[in-house]
């Protein structure tokens, strides 16, 4: 069959020639003469202007190639070299997808186990400066997605900073953590949370001050908040995030990270820590509240109540609810000596109303 011209990659020549395609080779000769027998299975495709169909020969160390101009020629070494294109196509594409699903298995695996142990690790050396930073930060992020009113109206103001030295002082230096500066506001949300930010400043939402019948309740939940603090689980929580980030941008094919700050403030905003977080708040916030002579388990009593009379879980319960376990461990810091109460019943009738007179 002619219709083809073939260049040999050491001249300039052109030279139109004859070929002959078999199950197994591309012959090409030259007015009778015999010049290569391309063999099926390493023919390869190249780019050519449109209507030229122009091959090579994988492997071969010359620059020889066949252009195919003839469309019958054309069709029939489509149909005998099954892998112009490299593998079957077939094959490539059960490669790809069998490449594809052990990378984002890869991917899940490392989110799941190899993340958390890295923020873990990180943790403890990122310099508290960094930390505040990075607070402000998510700051901005978290009053982005549950609004930014900071209720300040005194004498709420003045009871609540009564309360938070009180606590402060109870729970910061015995923990080692002078240099910490720990910032308690109330925000106006009308979701029943409380959140602790990286570099030491916690947020109680309006809606959880409001469902509480008691100051000890409300300390106890500040008490936790700064036991987060103290653990620096907001940091961790945010190196984990970004990690996280950025293994799902290799994935989608953004591997920025910018999504990571919005994506830890989604978290803080819905106490995703973990269980073993969670617990050792607890535990932090029962050894503050017995050190004040006051019940530790006022805060779970809140927390049941919550998710008793709520008909949908808060987010404060949503990751971590108010299990059984968790109730018997929190009643059992019981100070063996009752101390005074945390604010008079005037300071907390102004700390209740906080927000109305901002």
């Amino acid at each position: 069959m002619t219709g083809a011209v073939f260049y040999d990659g050491a001249s300039a020549r052109r030279r139109s020639v004859a070929v002959r395609v078999t199950s197994s080779s591309v012959d090409i000769e030259e007015a009778g003469t015999w010049i290569a027998s391309w063999p099926c299975g390493r023919v390869r495709r190249r780019d050519a202007p449109e209507g030229i169909l122009r091959l090579m020969l994988d492997g071969e160390p010359t620059l020889a190639r066949l252009d195919i101009l003839d469309p019958g020629l054309q069709t029939a070494i489509r149909t005998q070299c099954r892998e112009l294109d490299g593998r079957n196509v077939g094959e490539r594409t059960t490669r790809i997808v069998l490449w594809s699903m052990a990378a984002a298995l890869s991917v899940v695996l490392c989110v799941i186990y190899l993340v958390p142990v890295a923020a873990t690790r990180l943790t403890p050396l990122v310099p508290l400066s960094w930390e505040q930073h990075l607070g402000r930060a998510v700051d901005n992020q978290v009053k982005l997605l549950a609004g930014d009113k900071v209720c300040a109206g005194l004498p709420g103001a003045i009871a609540l900073a009564t309360l938070s030295d009180r606590l402060r002082r109870a729970a910061m230096p015995a923990a080692g953590t002078s240099d910490t500066v720990v910032d308690i506001q109330v925000l106006d949300a009308a979701v029943p949370n409380a959140i602790a930010l990286p570099g030491g400043r916690i947020y109680l939402f309006r809606a959880l001050l409001d469902r509480a019948e008691s100051v000890d309740e409300i300390a106890g939940v500040l008490a936790h908040e700064m036991g987060h603090v103290r653990h620096r689980d907001g940091l961790r929580k945010l190196i984990q995030a970004g990690g996280t980030s950025y293994l799902a941008g290799l994935l989608l094919g953004d591997v920025t990270g910018g999504g990571a700050l919005v994506l830890a403030s989604r978290m803080l905003l819905d106490s995703a820590h973990s269980r073993d977080a969670e617990t050792a708040a607890d535990a932090f916030a029962g050894q503050t509240m017995t050190s004040l002579g006051r019940p530790a388990g006022a805060m779970a009593q809140l927390l049941a109540r919550i998710e008793r009379n709520e008909s949908k879980i808060p987010a404060f319960l949503s990751t971590h609810p108010v299990t059984e376990q968790r109730l018997k461990a929190l009643e059992q810091f019981v100070p063996t000596v009752q101390g005074a109460p945390l604010l008079t019943d005037e300071e907390w009738r102004a700390l209740k109303e906080v927000c109305k007179t901002s």
